[in-house]
């Protein structure tokens, strides 16, 4: 089986997408990434998908899950890299992933994400 690496960037997990996402490699990455978050108390996530020319509403569902899961673990996510297509098919199967953030690109994502953590209400806890 395929296995998707996680990455630690500052405070943040990259987890960049390099094969296709079936169902099984897809439930594999939500587990792997619940337990680094948790090991590594990471404040965001980023998910670069630049190199999916497929998303089937399963994997659309899987990365909406994924975002809220790690919502409820106190961290924020954003999906980056979204080819228009991908995007065009998601919406023609009524996918509009709600509450997922998204960037254009990897640099936008972790700009978003140091954001995220300057946001009100937001408790960061000192070095």
């Amino acid at each position: 089986m395929d296995h998707i690496p996680i990455l630690k960037v500052d405070s943040f997990l990259l987890v960049s997408i390099q094969v296709e996402l079936h169902d099984e490699l897809a439930m594999s990455l939500q587990d792997d990434l619940t337990q680094k978050l948790l090991k590594t108390n990471s404040h965001g996530v980023l998910i670069d998908i630049s190199a999916l020319e497929i998303v089937d509403s399963y994997i659309g569902r899987m990365l909406s899950q994924i975002s809220a899961i790690v919502g409820i673990m106190d961290a924020t996510m954003v999906l980056v890299g979204m080819r228009p297509a991908v995007a065009i098919t998601l919406v023609e199967l009524g996918m509009t992933m709600a509450g997922v953030r998204t960037a254009l690109n990897v640099d936008k994502g972790l700009a978003l994400l140091r954001r995220s953590l300057d946001e009100p209400g937001r408790i960061v806890a000192a070095p």
